[in-house]
């Protein structure tokens, strides 16, 4: 059985919401988008993704293949509206069916596995820093403070579809494991300890935990739109 929580906040410097988010245990789907703030209509963006991805998994579409097919279709409502900018968005996404899991992602939204006690993340993130890092210029610590750190390399809408890196893993999501879903507005504020510490607490339910490291992003400034999704096995 599956439990999940979910939460988006403006945060405390923004004043549009650009993330938007899905969950659906029928369906067996949950998403995170992040709309660009650097574009216009990053809101617009990130609802495109969502409806354009629940509709294409609904029809049986594989979860990649539904993230291409909404990386067109931003294009493709950019294009019409004759948008000086393209609007963008970020998403990353996990579909479960029994005990198996597949998660994708393009930008730097991320997912988290819990198991065992230990928090690892999944995604790695399509972002100027990340490939700082993997040449090893800098650190992941100097990562977090870096002024490029919001300069994402892939994002849907922006990046042509023969260029679009949808990359996924997929695994086993046994009893007492979980998947975090969060845009940057999270990991801006929060770090993986602190991430670890709110998903350890197994006698909240998965909205509680959803709730904590959401008031933990604005203690830590809310410089951002959060938006966390838990999605919990029992």
């Amino acid at each position: 059985m599956i439990e999940f929580g979910h939460l988006t906040h403006v945060g405390l410097r923004r004043e549009l919401n650009e993330d938007t988010y899905y969950g659906d245990s029928d369906l067996g789907l949950w998403l995170v988008a992040d709309g660009m703030g650097g574009h216009e209509y990053g809101e617009v963006a990130s609802a495109l993704a969502r409806e354009a991805i629940v509709r294409e998994v609904r029809e049986g579409a594989p979860l990649a293949q539904a993230i291409r097919t909404a990386d067109e279709e931003i294009i493709r409502a950019s294009r019409k509206r004759g948008d000086a900018l393209p609007m963008g968005t970020t998403v990353v996404a996990a579909r479960v069916a029994g005990r198996r899991f597949e998660v994708a992602w393009v930008g730097d939204s991320r997912v988290y596995l819990w198991r065992d006690g230990k928090l690892a993340q999944l995604s790695q993130d399509h972002s100027y820093v990340q490939e700082l890092i993997g040449r090893g210029e800098i650190s992941v610590e100097q990562a977090r403070s870096h002024p490029h750190r919001n300069v994402v390399t892939q994002a849907l809408g922006v990046t042509d579809p023969q260029q679009l890196n949808v990359e996924t893993l997929s695994g086993e999501l046994d009893a007492g494991m979980q998947l975090l879903l969060c845009s940057d507005g999270l990991t801006e504020e929060v770090d993986d300890a602190r991430i670890a510490q709110a998903l350890s607490h197994l006698d909240c339910s998965a909205q509680e935990c959803v709730d904590e490291l959401v008031a933990a992003a604005l203690d830590g400034g809310g410089s951002d739109n959060v938006t966390v999704v838990l999605v919990r096995q029992a």
